[in-house]
């Protein structure tokens, strides 16, 4: 069943509703990211519908069709073609590449307009012109996250491992090539599932290796777990990875493992290094009694992007409101929402973490 929040009340009926559907994991391993994407969309649209946004002399009220789509491809499509039967004209999601890649043919067909966070490279190189990417890529964030192990942690020798979703995949592959320019050796290639709990056999065989880093590229469900059995197997190597391995959850999963051995990078700005950032930071805290992951922060800035494009537009028409995304720029908290022709973002910010009493400790900005 569908999560709808925002509704009108009887007074607003006359006013134009707007609907942003969210398409996210909202249950399963991953459900911890898709509640925290919600609850920053929330978050934005609430204050939207405190100011009385107006779109071309109208009234606006918006609401939020939260849809589950469990970080399954499959199901993430059927979640896609709900929307658009339902004439969901703006859709903020999915959170997984795997999911956004088969789930965009749909969004395409159906003329919404589409803001994701899934960062696999391939997801704008499928040309839907009113899609965007509102966060890194891979090339970015695998690439930065190889040269700060190179520059930084001066590592040598790392082995390389992936969960096989096209996030995780992408992400591996963008950082093998550029450890490979910056000298880093390669010493293993290995592969699991996202469904995976147990990691032994791989982990033997890097464990003769001896690697200086594991590079992961999944999700935390899996990472900690990773982390937990690389220590009971005495693999000394720290674990680097993406956004995806970045919170408290993975120092959970590893039985709190996570201090000193964790440096994962994210594609955005260090909240607390900016007034926005501080900002956002604790009215979300103030709102739902628990820090932001992820991606709250870029849900929140994915619906003020919408209404600011609207009041551009004078329109909410997704063809008007998406040309005015795609030549205008919009600063957010995260960052400065500018789009190349293939819709990423033209400059986009990156963050390396380590971990500090089980706690994401920004490190660098770059």
């Amino acid at each position: 069943m569908p999560i709808v929040l925002g509704a009108v009340s009887p007074v607003a009926q006359a006013q134009e509703v707007v609907k942003i559907g969210l398409s996210s994991p909202l249950s399963g391993p991953q459900s911890a990211y898709g509640e925290d994407n919600r609850d920053g969309l929330l978050l934005a649209v609430r204050e939207l519908n405190a100011q009385g946004v107006q779109v071309g002399g109208r009234k606006v009220v918006f609401e939020v069709q939260a849809e589950d789509d469990a970080a399954d491809p499959r199901q993430g499509v059927a979640v896609a073609q709900k929307l658009a039967d339902e004439k969901v004209k703006f859709v903020l999601g999915p959170y997984n590449s795997g999911v956004a890649i088969p789930a965009g043919r749909v969004y395409n067909e159906a003329g919404m307009v589409v803001l994701t966070v899934g960062s696999n490279p391939r997801i704008t190189q499928l040309g839907y012109s009113r899609l965007f990417r509102i966060g890194g890529n891979d090339t970015q964030v695998g690439g930065a996250m190889a040269l700060y192990a190179a520059k930084d942690l001066k590592l040598k020798n790392v082995a390389v491992v992936d969960d096989r979703t096209a996030y995780g995949q992408g992400l591996a592959a963008e950082f093998v090539a550029e450890a490979k320019r910056q000298g880093l050796n390669i010493v293993r290639q290995e592969f699991t599932t996202d469904k995976a709990s147990d990691f032994t056999a791989i982990l033997t065989t890097i464990r003769a290796a001896k690697p200086d880093a594991v590079f992961f590229g999944g999700y935390s469900a899996q990472g900690g777990v990773l982390l937990r059995q690389m220590a009971s197997l005495g693999i000394q190597a720290k674990l680097l990875g993406g956004d995806g391995i970045c919170d408290t959850e993975l120092n959970r999963l590893s039985s709190g493992m996570a201090d000193g051995k964790v440096f994962c990078l994210q594609a955005r700005v260090i909240l607390n290094s900016a007034e926005t950032g501080r900002a956002f930071a604790a009215k979300y805290r103030a709102a739902y009694q628990r820090d932001p992951l992820t991606y709250a922060a870029n849900f929140y800035d994915g619906a003020m992007l919408l209404a600011d494009a609207m009041q551009k537009s004078g329109s909410t028409d997704p063809g008007k409101v998406a040309e005015a995304i795609a030549k205008g720029s919009y600063r957010g908290v995260v960052a400065e929402y500018s789009f190349t022709d293939k819709h990423d973002l033209k400059v986009s910010p990156m963050s390396v973490y380590g971990f500090k009493g089980g706690q994401p400790v920004a490190l660098a900005s770059f």
